[in-house]
């Protein structure tokens, strides 16, 4: 790419933080009417909501705005990379993806869309598109070569369904195969596919591995959604509650994902969890207390009651066991026996919490407004942002670093 290309995709950044959205519904629409079997690989709740529309206008415009020096980027290509790789995102994806975002910018800006314009976006798509690829080709590669590694789709038997709460189920998974699987860093996910006959497709969804990292087995632990009007996200979680026995068959991809345990000796370690959050962090904190860690740990969990308190005894039990872990619970609901224990009344507030770690890692997962708030608070709290770990379930939409 050139200097003067490079003037013309910069050229573009205001129509693109004006018309992204459309430029990105419009390119999806275009696709799937083209290819209507990429639904079975595309989250198609994260089409319907809007998401993934949305969180894709905002990398197309980070890359306008970086592309004299797109190496900036590449933590967040990175992660979109692991993202790819879970859902089985291979190179000859790409071609597709490259013409039908340029045939779409010449059809949603029209008359503005010069030919100048449509050259440069296709330069800058393959470079992107080759950048990607590499990215992606050195994940492959890594997966293959771990003990008990694949690439694809492998399937795994449910050998064990266990109710964690009133909301939350955990599901054993384990090769059916019987070969050793991949041990993963405590905080990745797991892509899990499942044909959906109301809509006639093959899904994915990623759930974060909660278990502690092992060669024989996965355990994910799945939200019920109660809420009449499921998305397609609910309906793949509703999916493994209700239909999903001990001993059916699912699809899984090798655990993936940059939103991983890397603690530093010494250094305390806090971790803030919401609602299903709690999955990533659970796996965390058990790896840490079954590896016997030295450095002081906190837990932190909101939730509305005890009856969807998932995973309470396993930590109640860790910190029994370890002075040196503490646990800090809300709940929006109060009973007198949780006063007696201990419990705060919700909803959170790191301020209620009695010497609360300033200098620690943190860890926090949840839904997205949720993070945003544990985010803005530690930094008010002079945390420094490098210190703040986060994981936002879904397409990335927050930026707070």
């Amino acid at each position: 790419m050139n200097n003067s290309q490079r003037e013309i995709i910069t050229a573009t950044v205001p129509i693109l933080r004006e018309h992204g959205v459309a430029l990105t519904t419009h390119f999806y629409k275009r696709m799937f009417s083209h290819h209507p079997d990429l639904k079975n690989i595309f989250n198609m709740g994260n089409q319907k909501t809007g998401k993934q529309q949305q969180a894709l206008a905002m990398a197309v415009l980070a890359y306008a705005e970086h592309i004299a020096n797109p190496g900036v980027l590449l933590p967040e290509l990175h992660r979109i990379g692991h993202k790819h790789v879970s859902l089985e995102i291979r190179p000859e994806h790409y071609p597709i993806v490259g013409n039908h975002l340029i045939a779409s910018i010449k059809e949603v800006l029209g008359e503005a869309a010069s030919l100048e314009i449509l050259e440069a976006w296709e330069i800058a798509y393959n470079q992107l598109a080759d950048l990607m690829m590499g990215i992606e080709a050195g994940i492959y590669k890594d997966q293959t070569n771990k003990k008990g590694g694949w690439t694809g789709w492998r399937p795994f038997r449910v050998k064990e369904k266990v109710k964690e709460s009133d909301e939350i189920t955990s599901f054993y998974l384990y090769p059916c195969d019987g070969e050793n699987v991949i041990s993963h860093i405590p905080g990745q996910f797991i892509s899990l596919r499942v044909f959906l006959p109301d809509l006639g497709l093959n899904q994915a969804r990623q759930y974060s591995v909660s278990s502690v990292p092992n060669e024989h087995y996965y355990r994910i632990s799945v939200k019920k959604e109660f809420n009449p009007n499921l998305n397609i996200n609910g309906m793949i979680s509703n999916f493994l509650h209700d239909h999903i026995q001990t001993g059916d068959l699912v699809d899984l991809t090798a655990p993936i994902g940059n939103f991983t345990l890397e603690p530093k000796k010494g250094v305390p370690i806090t971790f803030i969890s919401g609602g299903v959050g709690v999955t990533p962090l659970i796996s965390m904190l058990q790896s840490l207390s079954f590896d016997k860690p030295s450095q002081p740990l906190t837990w932190v969990h909101p939730c509305r009651n005890q009856t969807v308190h998932a995973f309470k005894e396993d930590v109640k039990s860790m910190a029994e066991n370890n002075p040196d872990l503490s646990q800090h619970i809300f709940y929006d609901a109060l009973t007198e026996k949780d006063e007696k224990d201990g419990v705060l009344q919700g909803p959170l507030d790191l301020n209620k919490i009695e010497a609360f770690p300033k200098e620690s890692q943190y860890y926090i997962c949840g839904p997205a407004g949720f993070i945003a708030q544990q985010h803005k608070e530690l930094i008010a709290k002079g945390v420094p942002g490098d210190a703040i770990s986060f994981e936002e379930f879904g397409p990335q939409l927050l930026n707070l670093n």
